[in-house]
């Protein structure tokens, strides 16, 4: 089903807030204000946000001009006023405080886009089960997919999906509204009804991408890393599909897609810290002066103590956890995923029959 055109076209938000001025974040408003939208975005840090405001550059996202019909503010109430649509962009362990401050302060009926990719250390609940719990009964979409915030902000082009649960996505109203509102010739989202596989797609995702960095950094090619990338697809579709996830969901934008992505490039911060590491620095000093959040390194636990308690296997998230807490060290670790039993591709076999690895003596 079309979205747009002819007897049902959707109007879009007119007024958009954008809610953290991180990469993303500022990204986000970028194309919101391309997509002909009054945009305004809140920044944290005062500082910043002037900074921003007069030079129109973000130390996030250097290189790119913010617009001047982009208006700029560290003032939360303010950058609500009038607001159409919220979209959350902070980091995905901020994401509770944040919606709680904004529910505090906006009208009832204003819908919020969870744009933030990540699973709750302290209570392992996902993006949209934050923003559920703080800001009840408001309606709610998530974005994700495979998306630099800099080329989608330099107007290249770039696919995502927009998520809310209903019985047809196509025929969703805020999904739809959503996606009419960011769309541009350039900048194309995609609707789903499976907020959960989405969700899942771009928490994981962050935490294979920082494997695929150590595998690189250790010296190992291309084979190691589309091997990653592969058994990691497998390791993202048994957590969404426990869930209540689809599997289909994962092969599409928001997980292969956004997965491939992360996995493949330095641009990634997840892949770079990962890179980092596999060359020999500690997680303290590969993080060390980074201004961006990886998010991956904290949602290595949250994500694999999630698991653990749904009874679901993900051996790379588990070595990515366990060299983040200092259990046991990068080399160690890829010889124990190396010489795991051989085990057979889904639907190959029996799903449960496993091979002794002839390395493990």
């Amino acid at each position: 089903m079309r979205i747009v055109g002819g007897e049902g076209r959707l109007e879009p938000f007119g007024k958009v807030t954008v809610v953290g001025g991180g990469a993303w974040g500022t990204a986000l408003a970028i194309i919101a204000d391309r997509a002909g939208r009054q945009v305004r975005l809140w920044v944290r840090e005062p500082e910043v946000a002037a900074a921003v405001a007069g030079a129109r550059r973000s130390p996030f996202l250097p290189g790119r001009d913010i617009p001047l019909s982009i208006a700029v503010d560290d003032d939360l109430g303010a950058a609500l006023a009038g607001a159409e649509l919220v979209v959350l962009a902070v980091p995905s362990q901020f994401l509770r405080a944040m919606a709680r401050r904004v529910e505090a302060l906006l009208p009832p009926g204003v819908p919020v886009l969870i744009c933030s990719k990540g699973i709750e250390v302290a209570s392992g609940a996902l993006m949209s089960e934050v923003v559920a719990a703080e800001m009840v009964g408001r309606p709610r979409a998530v974005l994700s997919g495979p998306s630099f915030a800099d080329e989608a902000a330099a107007g290249q082009p770039t696919a995502v999906t927009v998520a809310a649960a209903g019985a047809d996505a196509a025929l969703d109203p805020l999904a739809a509204r959503i996606a009419v509102t960011l769309g541009t010739a350039t900048f194309r989202p995609y609707l789903s009804d499976d907020p959960v596989g989405v969700e899942v797609g771009g928490a994981v995702k962050n935490v294979l991408a920082i494997a695929c960095g150590m595998a690189t950094g250790r010296g190992f090619g291309a084979n190691a890393r589309a091997a990653l990338i592969a058994r990691g697809l497998a390791e993202m579709k048994r957590l969404a599909e426990a869930l209540g996830g689809r599997w289909e969901t994962v092969t599409g934008l928001s997980g292969i897609g956004d997965l491939t992505l992360t996995c493949s490039s330095e641009q990634s911060r997840n892949f770079s810290f990962g890179k980092a590491l596999g060359e020999g620095l500690t997680p303290e000093a590969a993080l060390a002066g980074k201004a961006a959040v990886v998010e991956g390194a904290a949602n290595a636990h949250s994500v694999t103590e999630l698991a653990d308690r749904l009874g679901v296997e993900m051996p790379i998230c588990d070595t990515v956890a366990a060299i983040l807490r200092g259990e046991v060290v990068i080399g160690d670790a890829i010889r124990t995923l190396l010489t795991r039993p051989l085990t057979a591709e889904p639907r190959a076999l029996e799903p449960h029959v496993k091979l002794r690895h002839p390395a493990a003596g």
